[in-house]
């Protein structure tokens, strides 16, 4: 069935009706929380009996700080739980964090295709031209040197360049 719209004073009401019943509900809380609050207190520290001598006040001194230190010890060994529990969660943390961001990647196949298969296969239907790699290439002829041409024998061609002769007659012919 099709639900009816309230009208907004209706649902204005229903508001400050439920704010009132969270209000209640948080003063009875609070009220437990100190009454618990209370309690502990009562239990763990009795009335404080200033004595009026010395000695009996240097004892109660004493007391209060094996009391103290026994509070202390157990404040430490809850600090270094707490910090060892932190230490622990952030490591969870950390490892959930990789794991989600890791995953997997399957083995590639090789496949032999052509370039114009690879082309159709990335660009779809719209690239019909066909590539022929091998007819864009660039034919090199390979040119023999004149100097190779003309020197038969090698030794005759170091004789002929040793010493300061040589290295001169080299200069003149090139330039």
């Amino acid at each position: 069935m099709a639900e009816k719209k309230m009208s907004s004073s209706r649902r204005n009401q229903l508001k400050s009706l439920l704010l009132q019943i969270v209000e209640a509900i948080l003063e009875e809380e609070a009220q437990e929380d100190e009454e618990e609050k209370m309690k502990h207190m009562e239990e763990n520290c009795p009335a404080l009996s200033i004595p009026g001598c010395m000695q009996e006040l240097q004892e109660l001194c004493r007391k209060l700080h094996k009391q103290i230190d026994l509070v202390d010890e157990d404040r430490y060994d809850v600090e270094v739980k707490v910090t060892m529990s932190n230490k622990e969660i952030n490591d969870l943390k950390l490892k959930v964090q990789d794991l989600k961001g890791k995953f997997k990647k399957p083995a590639l196949k090789k496949v032999r295709m052509s370039a114009d298969a690879m082309l159709a296969a990335l660009l779809g239907s719209k690239h019909k031209v066909s590539m022929d790699l091998r007819a864009n290439l660039k034919q090199v002829k390979k040119e023999v040197k004149e100097e190779e041409k003309q020197s038969g024998d090698w030794r005759k061609n170091i004789e002929d360049k040793a010493g300061m002769d040589g290295r001169k007659k080299m200069f003149q012919t090139e330039a």
